[in-house]
């Protein structure tokens, strides 16, 4: 991505805020694993949307007067010593060609900063990112700010602009969609060189190595989540992620995997015979799902509720299944399959954006990914693609992984 659209993101936000108003986000740190280490550090997305930089300890100020804009990014100081451990830290003139903000100061001189704007402006609110999912979950940098805020500026009205930029990102650009049809087509290319490697008697890890070997062969820095390999019964726990089985012959291997590329994820599921060939029986419930899969995805288009798609989804498997015995009435087939169809994909495979009352609309990227989880069979088959919304219809984005009964056999034999 280019400066270009960073700015264009935050324009956008602008309109939403309100006229004297302040805004922070932070890019995030990484938390002590253990010792001296580390996790490895990922930004924060709010804050990667609207800057493009990737790299922690870093805050985006912005504040809104008379409808004109004053932005600033405050950086890490460079430090020689620290340099020849860790390397270089973003320098003002890198931070202003990626983000486009002309303003950058260091970070030691933020709250100073904010003292002085404060004390110099009327300001009434001040927006932050308050994303949080779970009461007891660790406080973020931006929760802890706001606390810090309230105790010293009580008159500022503290609001969650974190529902504004998830509005946002629901719709994806041409940009945007380029880097997850990248990251896709590495995905593809993993999956091909698992399969192209698998046979009976392989632990699940080791399959998983083909298609880590894969993605790091694309410069891949990071997954879409963790890898799902899951054999044999393994394949009917929706979120197994141990790896750690041995690969009977005759199971079927369920793959839930994606590369993350420049920060955009693929999302696929697939599912293949270790020994190349499906039984009758895995063929029939494989093809059920085919079928779901490729009949949600025919409904995809501007207007349509999102909610449909799962409504169309269940009703297919539960008539299908009904034809081959598995189940009697369609209120079963949630026995055999317990999720939802679809979720948004962009900058987080569980992307952001509101579920609730959601009307498709053009730039909507969604996953299609319907399954079934026969635990009594030892057969767990899911088969997902990746979905962009167009102006009269849809795109497939994963068109080029091949998904039916023969393809799979005929790579196989290969």
């Amino acid at each position: 991505m280019n400066k270009d659209f960073y700015v264009k993101n935050r324009n956008l936000l602008y309109e939403k805020l309100e006229e004297r108003s302040l805004l922070v986000l932070f890019a995030g740190k990484a938390p002590q694993k253990s010792a001296d280490e580390d996790y490895t550090f990922t930004p924060n997305r709010n804050f990667l949307y609207l800057t493009g930089i990737d790299e922690q300890n870093i805050i985006f100020f912005a504040h809104k007067t008379n409808d004109a804009i004053q932005e600033y990014l405050f950086i890490e100081k460079s430090d020689p010593v620290w340099e020849k451990w860790i390397g270089k830290t973003i320098t003002k003139e890198e931070a202003a060609n990626v983000s486009g903000i002309g303003n950058i100061q260091f970070i030691e001189q933020f709250e100073s900063f904010l003292s002085r704007t404060l004390l110099t402006n009327v300001f009434s609110s001040i927006y932050l990112d308050l994303e949080r999912r779970e009461l007891d979950k660790v406080m973020t940098q931006a929760q802890q700010f706001a606390q810090k805020i309230q105790a010293n500026y009580p008159y500022l009205q503290i609001k969650n602009v974190y529902p504004d930029i998830c509005e946002l990102r629901v719709y994806k650009t041409p940009e945007e969609i380029a880097e997850i049809k990248k990251a896709i087509e590495i995905t593809n290319e993993g999956i091909k060189n698992l399969m192209s490697h698998a046979k009976p008697g392989m632990k699940e890890y080791q399959l998983e190595a083909y298609f880590d070997f894969t993605l790091k062969s694309e410069g891949v820095r990071d997954y879409a989540f963790p890898t799902i390999v899951a054999s044999g019964k393994n394949g009917t726990i929706l979120h197994y992620v141990k790896n750690n089985a041995t690969v009977e012959d005759g199971s079927l291997v369920l793959l839930d995997l994606g590369a993350q590329y420049h920060f955009y994820n693929g999302d696929i599921s697939y599912t293949f015979p270790v020994n190349g060939k499906f039984t009758e029986k895995q063929k029939t419930f494989y093809n059920i799902v085919l079928k779901a899969l490729r009949e949600t995805t025919a409904l995809i288009k501007p207007g349509v509720p999102h909610a449909k798609l799962n409504e169309h989804t269940k009703k297919v498997l539960a008539e299908e299944c009904i034809k081959v015995g598995l189940i009697k009435e369609e209120s079963e087939i949630t026995k055999y399959y317990y999720h939802g169809v679809s979720h948004f994909l962009g900058l987080d495979t569980h992307d952001v954006g509101d579920y609730k009352d959601l009307i498709l609309k053009p730039g909507m990227v969604l996953t299609v990914e319907p399954g079934l989880y026969i635990e009594e069979e030892e057969i767990g088959i899911r088969i997902e693609d990746d979905v962009l919304v167009t102006e009269d219809g849809c795109e497939v984005l994963s068109k080029d992984i091949f998904r039916s009964v023969e393809e799979i056999e005929a790579f196989m034999r290969k």
